[in-house]
């Protein structure tokens, strides 16, 4: 048997390390002659596992190249046994730490860079992988890993998190044990590991539609934490399970399986697939500082992030999708009273159709029934002298069915299927790869940005398309999607570039394209369509588990039927994210109208701090009926801010642990309600006790240490 097992051994590659600022990587060669990622986690602190307890580099499936074993978990298959080493390199750039591992296989003339960078100074892993067809036959390749970790710790002492992520319900973080899906099945007894795992996909064009393509891992003894996300604007998956008595990870893209995705490589051709990103940390929130770090690192730079200007948008619980000149103006004058910078127009602005206009949507060009006596330029001109800067909702990717656009376009300038042009909802789904589709938007936005002077564009997206198209060209539907949603922020950026000062909000009904790839190129996310400011507080809890929080967009629509309570409350949830205002802010008193001008002069005072701070839960992290809520922010070498809501129940007090202010001397500082005294909250050894006597109510509290 030994001599059996030398006759086939592979050729080993070198082990060897990676040491970018934050991280110690190590690799090293198994028995199958594949390296493998044996060590990843603090200088000084993680010790290298078994490599064969670890994983290939890579794993990835192909026509007539499966998998080693029958099951759900991405793992044993046989190109990814196959891929030896043969280089590596590394080196540094502005602000990034980078590692190249190059792999091939012989058989098929396959080979594989693994592109790995870590942002300087941050416990983060990015990994992307590349593939290119050295070979003489062409190769069709049905899934491939972004990013692979084996010999995490055993099933048994990890704890899994998940976020459901659904229309008007965002953003809701659940936890359970690892066991509970993958089952102790008594490994030894079978000498095989179990085939099960914990796997979660997104599928379509509204990646997030379901959960959030994200996850964590902690150890229950509050130890550890592993916290990831896959950076796709169309399908991801990612699955969990037991290997070797230990814990893998596997983080995907698109695959055939689960969203109909192929991409055939000729000799010569490359595939690329979509980055995925692991934070380290010693618990939930250190991890998601690190990883809230690493995304302000990784996104287009723009002013917009360290301004945090205050947004009003005629929308929510106000217009909803009505606005006319009549309407608009009041509404604008009230806005500005009340502090707001930018004043959004929002849908309907072009709506000039007796028979609605869902479905009649493309051209993009204003309704002169809705501005009579200078048109919406008037309206446009008048948000300006009062300060602010104008904006207007579009949703640029879909022209409906009775849109004269329907037919001045191409055929192929559409999604389509089977040669059928795809029609959701009453809308068509424009294909961005198309050189005409493209340039109808060019238009568009040239026209509303260059001509009308507008600064700011709320970008919507209400149709999912699943699993995508198969355009001339396209092997798959799935391969058409990802074509189309990268051509999609290609176009965003190229739009940026030639109008430096725009700001981009991210929207699809709320939070459905809530994903890695969209926030770095767009500079706001709406975080929910909700419209029940005690469902919204949740929500607005936990956003900065999906994006930093200068990047999300949190309602206030306060009403001049809601009595000073509920006011204060729909005002204090978006102090820690991007406030959002809405509501009929004209109708109020100005007893009412002091209460929001007095918190968007709150939001002011803080908002330099919110665009460095890091999230943090001092209840953990928000369930959907929870009667009492904790978000907090911490900034390096500042203070921190806690916002606390309470939604109901007979307790009307709170006590709130103080964390890594513990111990020390700290100053506790109410700065919304306004009106509030030190009453409410009081230093209570290691924590804060919290009191708010009636239900619905808010506080947002600075601490400040050493008094």
């Amino acid at each position: 048997m030994a001599g059996t097992a030398d006759a086939t051994r592979k050729p080993a590659g070198p082990d060897f390390s990676w040491s970018p600022s934050a991280l110690a990587v190590e690799f090293a060669t198994a028995s199958d002659g594949t390296p493998r990622l044996v060590r990843l986690g603090p200088p000084g602190a993680a010790e290298p596992v078994d490599p064969e307890a670890a994983l290939p580099l890579v794993e990835l499936t192909a026509l007539g190249h499966g998998s080693a074993w029958s099951g759900p978990r991405f793992t044993g298959t046989a190109l990814g046994s196959r891929l030896l080493y043969r280089a590596h390199d590394s080196g540094s750039r502005p602000g990034w730490d980078w590692l190249t591992v190059e792999l091939h296989d012989q058989g098929t003339g396959l080979t594989v860079f693994v592109e790995l960078t870590s942002p300087v100074g941050l416990p983060v892993l990015r990994s992307r992988v590349r593939l290119r067809n050295d070979g003489t036959q062409p190769l069709t390749v049905q899934s491939v890993s972004s990013l692979l970790l084996g010999g995490l710790p055993a099933p048994d002492t990890l704890d899994v998190h998940r976020a459901r992520n659904d229309w008007l319900a965002e953003c809701r973080w659940y936890t359970e044990p690892l066991r509970a899906t993958v089952a102790d099945i008594n490994v030894d007894a079978h000498q095989h590991d179990s085939r099960a795992a914990l796997t979660l996909t997104g599928r379509g064009s509204w990646p997030t539609d379901g959960h959030l393509a994200m996850g964590a891992l902690t150890e229950q003894d509050g130890g550890r934490a592993w916290l990831w996300q896959v950076e796709s604007p169309a399908g991801w998956r990612w699955d969990l399970g037991e290997r070797a008595h230990g814990t893998y990870l596997a983080l995907n893209g698109p695959t055939d399986a689960e969203h109909q995705w192929r991409s055939r490589l000729e000799p010569g051709a490359e595939f690329t697939t979509v980055p995925a990103a692991l934070a380290l940390g010693s618990g939930f929130d250190e991890a998601m500082g690190a990883l809230t770090a690493y995304r302000r690192a990784v996104r287009r730079p723009h002013a917009d992030h360290t301004a945090l200007p205050v947004i009003f948008n005629d929308y929510m619980n106000t217009l909803m999708g009505d606005p006319t000149t009549e309407k608009l103006l009041p509404l604008i004058d009230a806005a500005a009273e009340a502090g707001a910078e930018y004043f959004c127009i929002d849908s309907g602005w072009y709506d000039d159709d007796t028979e609605g206009w869902w479905d009649s949507v493309g051209e993009w060009l204003p309704s002169p029934r809705r501005f009579p006596g200078g048109g919406i330029r008037a309206v446009l001109d008048r948000i300006r002298e009062r300060g602010m800067v104008p904006g207007l909702w579009l949703e640029p990717e879909v022209v409906g069915v009775r849109s004269p656009i329907a037919s001045a376009l191409p055929a192929d300038a559409f999604f389509q299927r089977d040669g059928v042009r795809l029609s959701e909802q009453g809308r068509h789904q424009l294909d961005l790869r198309h050189p005409a589709a493209r340039a109808h938007l060019d238009k568009t936005v040239d026209r509303i940005v260059g001509d009308w002077g507008v600064g700011y564009l709320k970008l919507d997206y209400n149709i999912a398309v699943d699993p995508g198209t198969s355009a001339p060209g396209d092997l798959s539907p799935g391969a058409g999607l990802l074509g189309h949603t990268r051509a999609y922020l290609d176009w965003l950026s190229e739009v940026q570039d030639r109008h430096p000062g725009l700001v981009v909000e991210n929207c699809a009904s709320g939070g459905m394209r809530m994903d890695g790839a969209t926030l770095a190129v767009t500079q706001l996310q709406s975080t929910s369509d909700q419209q029940d400011p005690l469902r919204l507080a949740p929500i607005a809890a936990a956003a900065p588990t999906a994006m930093p929080p200068e990047q999300g967009a949190v309602w206030a629509y306060p009403q001049p039927d809601f009595d000073d309570d509920l006011i204060t409350f729909t005002l204090g949830g978006a102090l820690l994210g991007r406030i959002h205002l809405s509501g009929h802010l004209n109708r109020m008193s100005e007893h009412q109208l002091s209460l929001v001008r007095d918190a968007v002069a709150v939001y002011k005072t803080i908002r330099g701090d919110l665009a460095r701070a890091v999230p943090f839960w001092p209840l953990g992290l928000p369930g959907w009926t929870d009667e009492w809520l904790a978000l907090g922010m911490r900034v390096p070498g500042g203070p921190s801010y806690v916002t606390v809501w309470r939604r109901g129940g007979a307790t009307d007090e709170l006590r709130l642990p103080l964390g890594d202010l513990a111990g020390r001397e700290v100053h506790a500082e109410i700065l919304h309600p306004s009106a509030a005294t030190t009453g409410p909250v009081v230093r209570d050894a290691d924590a804060l006790r919290v009191s708010l006597t009636s239900a619905p109510g808010v506080v947002l509290v600075r601490l400040t240490p050493g008094g």
